[in-house]
């Protein structure tokens, strides 16, 4: 085995140039295979934890998967909101720790704006129970003021004491006019969120009263016609919200959580539901299971590529090592030692390659671990979970061996004679 060892290593060195571009191939394609795991395992992990500590979500009874889309990814719409009295009792239920309400429905430039209070800023945990952090600035106060997502403020340009008008409805796009602008009582940014790598990115957040401000003087979702109410006596009417599109609740004592969900259940006043995030995520995780099925088909694809590689330049190689070959085979050595020798060449390729592919992603990972959790908001690990990463790891060193008979076959099949003899 150790002379075995030995000439294929040997082999390997005298043909370094060109098994050095098979090497690069087959590592890239290793590192490929395994940052697609590493980043399917992180996107499930930050998708689970866009929403951390929240025991609830509770809204009007419909779809689950429904209501976490619009409260928690702020997708779609509701298909019903929950009154404010509802909201309150709840609030004041003895086993409920804190409620964060949530007021969907406008827009900015295709960004959602969240209506909420100061408790969002206080209770929201994302990731590993991560709070909220603003990057600068503070938390709205006053009105007509609002915190902006760390995505809103580098895509839109926005910093604070900039000036912005929100549009009515959840349609409207970047660079589009929407169809009812609140342009007479503008908002200005005073608060811009760190980024989170969450939903909380793209959103703008006010206060629910600022919402029922807005749209003081409106009637089945357009402004009366000749109604304008100023800025400056906004604040006379009564602010109150009347309807909330969902709310956030965290428990007291977590192990009651199913006895507050079947009594939001049997609500009377009104048709609620209450959701459990993980069970609604896992959900929805499985619906885009076809996402995570095309990124793994695509990386094994790469990885076939490079075995492929590496068998192509074994059997085109075959030509200059029949000489070789048969001075092996005219000292004893038999068809099974070729074979041996050949799939020995193969394993110990693909072993360096899996080796060099490993390194060289843990090495990527580590020097853009920063820029990839700013702009994906993605905690992509530098090394990655071991057990699952050695069965990858494995299968590519029994793919590689695999491969490597087939070059092997061929070796074994070429005669003595037609290596002794000189061609002319």
């Amino acid at each position: 085995m150790k002379a075995m060892l030995w000439l294929a290593l040997q082999s390997a060195w005298n043909r370094r140039h060109t098994l050095c571009l098979t090497l690069v191939a087959l590592s890239l394609s290793v590192a490929m295979l395994l940052g697609v795991e590493r980043a399917r395992e992180a996107a499930k992990q930050g998708f689970e934890q866009s929403i951390a500590g929240t025991d609830l979500i509770v809204g009007a009874r419909g779809s689950p998967v429904q209501l976490l889309l619009h409260s928690v990814f702020h997708l779609g719409e509701a298909s019903h909101d929950m009154s404010w009295n509802s909201y309150q009792r709840l609030r004041d239920d003895p086993a409920v720790a804190w409620v964060i309400p949530l007021t969907l429905g406008d827009s900015h430039q295709g960004f959602p704006v969240l209506g909420t209070n100061q408790d969002y800023f206080k209770h929201l945990r994302h990731g590993d129970q991560r709070p909220l952090v603003l990057a600068s600035g503070r938390r709205f106060e006053q009105l007509f003021e609002v915190v902006i997502g760390a995505e809103v403020a580098r895509q839109l340009g926005y910093r604070l004491g900039d000036k912005l008008a929100l549009s009515h409805g959840q349609g409207q796009e970047q660079g589009e006019e929407a169809l009812h602008d609140h342009e007479d009582l503008p908002f200005q940014v005073v608060g811009v969120l760190a980024r989170t790598g969450t939903p909380v990115d793209r959103t703008l957040h006010v206060s629910l009263q600022a919402l029922e401000a807005i749209h003081l003087g409106w009637q089945g979702g357009a402004p009366l016609p000749g109604l304008n109410i100023p800025a400056r006596f906004v604040q006379k009417f009564d602010l109150q919200p009347k309807r909330v599109t969902a709310a956030l609740v965290g428990l007291e004592n977590r192990a009651g959580v199913f006895r507050l969900q079947r009594a939001l259940h049997q609500y009377p006043d009104e048709a609620l539901q209450a959701v459990l995030p993980g069970v609604a995520l896992d959900q929805l995780w499985n619906l885009l299971g076809v996402v995570e099925q095309t990124l793994a088909g695509v990386s094994l694809l790469v990885l076939a590529m490079g075995l492929s590689t590496m068998v192509a330049i074994v059997w085109a190689g075959l030509g200059e090592r029949r000489r070789e070959l048969a001075i092996l085979r005219s000292v004893g050595a038999g068809r099974r030692h070729i074979v041996a020798l050949l799939a020995l060449e193969g394993l110990l390729l693909s072993l360096a390659g899996a080796l060099l592919g490993y390194g060289l992603l843990g090495l990527a990972a580590q020097a853009g671990a920063g820029w990839i959790q700013a702009e994906l908001g993605l905690a992509l690990p530098a090394w990655g979970s071991p057990a699952n990463e050695l069965k990858l790891l494995a299968g590519v060193l029994l793919a590689g061996l695999c491969a490597s008979l087939l070059p092997a076959w061929r070796a074994a099949r070429l005669t003595l004679s037609d290596g002794l003899m000189p061609r002319l």
